[in-house]
């Protein structure tokens, strides 16, 4: 061996020797960890939750101004005034009137599309708490609040008013009690649905589980059909006809604001079983037939669409709708065409009610011709998108992808548990993602109710759910007194079409804006990671704000968080006078917790302005 080589080695021996006892070293220190970290799973302990989480200063928000009492942000249409009226609020200095007016008058009267949602831009939007009115008490529990309720919650005498005659509602004392009347009800909405029964007899068997309302007036159709198995969203927008969502959430019916103008309705295709309108004043025919053309959309294969009123019935009513028989008959032709046009049938006709069904395949849609009016629509839409998508005057076909029809798929209750073939939009949706969905809510449920024994009460009755997936939070409480609403993302999955073909309802929302509902008209707000999704997109303050908006007072809101987050949510909730304690987790999950706050009830200031 050469002394330089010798040399070389003699220097390197004691470097190999540190870097032997460095590596011998670590793999000691990775054992020692993984067995730590294993036993740490196996029995939580303090320190393993004791996680860096989002940190923010402490803040109490003002209240509203007792204006503000029915704040709808995003749904609000203020009247139109005249010209000389703006001028003149202009000139006593009524600087935020006229603001209002001006942002409402740039969305114009074409197809009432200043009904439609117009939310404020963030600079704009209120930071301060919305008072309940004066005299506000919790609601009455359901089910005697289907019947009445307490005048002070929703103080508006309009209705009361203008439609005493069709009995709508009737002022008694401090109570407002609902009779079940409605223009086209004269005697009483359960004999009218008796007669719709009758006509369908699908609603009597399972068959028919969802339904919606177009303008549903105080909800007395979709309430009366729940103590018959199937599920309405009754729809209205906030127009002069005061407060007709308000009343039927103050009820415990499910309902929403909402107008069909220029915007496709807040849900995806193929979904309703039935769809309803009684005497709704909408012109079916009129615009190419596009109102008709979005109910079609919605309306699953097999579906059936119900008119009552102008112009069903025209040889005995016509002198009641200021026209003459002739014109009628004309108006009711011209609807019967537009209706065959799109593969509707009329499936039977009574009195009053005339029922059309929407084809139950695609035969009759497979001999329209290129020619054929309403065209078809192509496939540069997706049917299903339906947050802020514009409605087209083309007929919308049915995916033969998936089972969708009356025919195909459950009767009620059956289909709530089986695996809607939709599912496969969804990502894991067709790797058993349902069935281990379904399993998980059970056991959720279960501890949510262990935590607040209120649900599964009558405590508790208008339930949202803010961030669903399939429904399951919903499926799992189907036996109790509640009905849920499920908000599925406008950016995430689209898996609100699962949720109808279970058996349920819900509605699209993006959550960087405020709900299209009232103040004070949800019990019950859970969310599920909502704020660890949306994050990066919506502030949380103002989630939270809309939050305390809708939810009515000693209602309590259920967050289901990172612990990331928890502390930022607890600080916040303070501000907005909120009570929450923390829990755990039915597994006791590392890195989640639930929060549980209730909100107080508290009443205005009336020096405050804002």
């Amino acid at each position: 061996m050469k002394k330089k080589d010798f040399k070389i080695r003699s220097q390197l021996t004691p470097l190999v020797i540190i870097i032997l006892c460095v590596f011998f070293f670590y793999l000691g220190g990775v054992y020692y960890c993984d067995n730590t970290i294993a036993k740490e799973d196996a029995t939580p302990t303090v320190q393993e939750t004791s996680v860096p989480s989002l940190q923010i200063k402490s803040i109490a928000f003002p209240e509203c101004s007792v204006d503000y009492q029915d704040y709808t942000p995003c749904t609000d249409p203020k009247e139109l005034p005249h010209f000389h009226y703006y001028d003149l609020m202009k000139q006593k200095g009524l600087v935020e009137q006229v603001i209002a007016v001006k942002s409402w008058r740039k969305y114009g009267s074409y197809r009432l599309s200043f009904m439609e949602r117009h939310c404020p831009p963030i600079v704009e939007r209120k930071q301060c708490l919305v008072p309940p009115p004066d005299g506000y008490k919790p609601p009455i529990r359901w089910p005697k609040s289907k019947d009445q309720c307490w005048y002070r919650n929703v103080p508006y005498d309009w209705i009361n008013n203008q439609k005493a005659n069709q009995h709508w509602l009737r002022k008694e004392g401090n109570k407002f009690f609902f009779p079940g009347g409605g223009t086209m009800f004269p005697n009483g909405v359960g004999a009218y649905i008796d007669l719709m029964q009758n006509l369908i007899p699908g609603m009597k068997d399972g068959t028919v589980r969802t339904a919606i309302d177009t303008g549903c007036g105080v909800a007395s159709w979709g309430g009366d059909l729940l103590d018959r198995g199937i599920l309405t969203v009754s729809l209205a927008p906030k127009d002069n006809h005061e407060a007709q969502v308000q009343f039927a959430l103050e009820r415990g019916i499910p309902a929403i604001l909402g107008i069909i103008s220029t915007q496709r309705l807040p849900f995806p295709s193929n979904s309703f079983d039935l769809a309803h309108c009684s005497r709704c004043l909408i012109p079916w025919t009129e615009f190419d037939g596009i109102y008709l053309l979005e109910i079609h959309r919605i309306l699953r294969p097999g579906g059936f669409w119900v008119l009552s009123g102008p112009p069903v019935n025209y040889e005995n009513r016509w002198r009641g709708w200021n026209t003459t028989a002739e014109e009628q008959k004309s108006n009711f032709e011209d609807l019967q065409k537009l209706l065959t046009s799109m593969c509707f049938n009329l499936y039977d006709k009574k009195d009053d009610i005339a029922v059309w069904q929407k084809s139950p395949n695609n035969t009759c849609y497979d001999q329209l011709s290129p020619s054929s009016y309403p065209p078809k629509c192509d496939d540069s839409m997706d049917p299903d998108s339906a947050w802020y998508t514009p409605l087209r005057a083309c007929l919308t076909i049915p995916s033969q992808n998936y089972k969708l029809g009356l025919a195909s798929i459950p009767n009620w209750p059956n289909r709530l548990h089986v695996a809607p073939e939709r599912t496969s939009v969804v990502p894991s949706g067709v790797s058993g993602g349902f069935k281990h969905d379904e399993g998980k809510w059970k056991i959720r449920v279960n501890h949510y109710k262990s935590l607040l024994p209120a649900l599964g009460s009558d405590q508790i009755r208008n339930v949202m759910d803010m961030n669903s997936l399939y429904g399951g939070l919903a499926a799992a409480l189907v036996a109790s007194p509640i009905w849920v609403m499920n908000v599925v993302s406008s950016y995430g999955p689209s898996s609100l079409g699962v949720v109808y073909d279970r058996g349920l309802i819900g509605t699209y929302h993006d959550w960087c804006e405020p709900f299209s509902t009232y103040p004070r008209t949800y019990d019950l707000l859970h969310l599920d990671g909502l704020f660890t999704a949306e994050s990066h997109r919506c502030d949380m303050k103002y989630v939270l704000l809309e939050m305390d908006r809708i939810l009515r007072p000693q209602g309590y809101a259920m967050i289901r968080e990172s612990t990331y987050y928890l502390d930022a949510i607890t600080t916040i909730a303070k501000g907005m006078r909120w009570k929450c304690n923390k829990h755990n987790t039915e597994f006791n999950e590392a890195g989640e917790k639930l929060l549980i706050c209730q909100k107080n009830l508290w009443f205005a200031n009336e020096e405050i302005l804002l």
